[in-house]
């Protein structure tokens, strides 16, 4: 980020060769600085084209022609909706603290959303249903397109702004441990759950021993889904919920006419029907004191979770993925995705 900043003494032209050497960031832009370095201004490429236009000297210090009304956001945010900065044109949002010092950078063609959430991805699975393809390798590490399913998901959540990532693994764990590490290198944190036994879809949650966000977003890490993650949390809030289940719909047709009885009576027929169901995609967010409910480093599946909160009358939502979703149980799944992110690439 030291790139990206400079102080309000230096000139036009370094400011130019410093624009010039800005890389990974969709716009060129600079963060003027004071002694203090609180953030006194920004520089674009476009504001000093104007400086210039106006006769100023390329020696000049930028402090004179910076942008001095610019739009921050300070670091205490919990949820931020960056929607409303699109729409006003922003691209490039900085976050300051109270000091107005530098924190970082939200570029807004690269990142969708800030969620405070933390994320459980169960990747502990045998993948029997997928042998001979899973006998040497988890079935999450297996490639589609250029990179594993589970480096699709953790990007995907990255780019949610999801900042901490625990992953279940229990079989050849270690591939999926070698293979992201800390997440250091993708600027995010990743700690590993081990399972010494199997604990079900739900049963890890239970052995992290601390999660710091209010709400947890659980997910299978053999999916390929290009999930809203924004708008199931949104909707989780909205409907004031302990839970909010991502479905899918799921068609059944009927190939007879099915009859409507009562009693010993007909009292209407319908010709080959179709019904649509919502299903469980395999994510969730729940509340964290949801976690308190299941029992400690047992077998638990969410369904059992979903079940108490249907027979207690609790608030449980769902929200339907609007995109694509994939699970990739077998191997006619697994030939698909493969498939379909191809089309993704072109």
């Amino acid at each position: 980020m030291k790139n990206i900043l400079i102080h309000k003494d230096k000139t036009i032209l370094e400011a130019l060769e410093k624009l010039n050497s800005i890389e990974d960031v969709s716009r060129l832009i600079l963060f003027v600085e004071d002694d203090n370095n609180k953030v006194i201004g920004t520089l674009t490429d476009g504001d000093i084209r104007r400086a210039l236009a106006k006769n100023k000297n390329i020696s000049e210090t930028i402090n004179s022609v910076c942008n001095k009304d610019f739009t921050y956001i300070e670091n205490d945010y919990s949820f931020i909706n960056l929607k409303k900065y699109r729409k006003k044109g922003i691209k490039i949002l900085p976050v300051l603290n109270k000091q107005k010092q530098f924190i970082e950078l939200l570029d807004l063609d690269k990142i969708k959303a800030l969620l405070p959430l933390e994320c459980m991805i169960m990747a502990g699975g045998r993948g029997k249903r997928l042998s001979p393809l899973t006998d040497n390798i988890p079935k999450p590490m297996l490639v589609l397109g250029d990179k594993p399913i589970i480096e699709h998901n953790i990007d995907r959540l990255i780019s949610y702004g999801v900042k901490r990532i625990y992953i279940s693994v229990k079989y050849l764990g270690n591939q999926i441990e070698e293979y992201l590490g800390d997440g250091s290198s993708k600027g995010i944190s990743i700690e590993y759950v081990r399972e010494d036994k199997a604990l079900g879809t739900a049963g890890a949650l239970s052995l992290v021993e601390k999660f710091n966000s209010e709400n947890i977003l659980l997910m299978n890490g053999d999916l390929f889904t290009n999930v809203d993650f924004e708008d199931l949390y949104l909707k989780l809030v909205n409907a004031n919920a302990e839970m909010v289940v991502a479905s899918t719909e799921y068609k059944v047709d009927i190939p007879y006419a099915v009859f409507e009885t009562e009693e010993n009576y007909v009292k209407n027929f319908r010709e080959k029907p179709s019904y649509i169901y919502q299903s469980s995609a395999g994510i969730y967010i729940l509340k964290r004191k949801l976690i308190d409910e299941i029992p400690k480093n047992e077998f638990y599946d969410i369904t059992s979770l979903i079940e108490k909160l249907i027979e207690k009358k609790r608030k449980l939502t769902f929200s339907p993925i609007k995109g694509y979703w994939v699970d990739i149980g077998k191997p006619v799944d697994y030939e698909y995705a493969k498939n379909f992110i191809k089309h993704l690439e072109d």
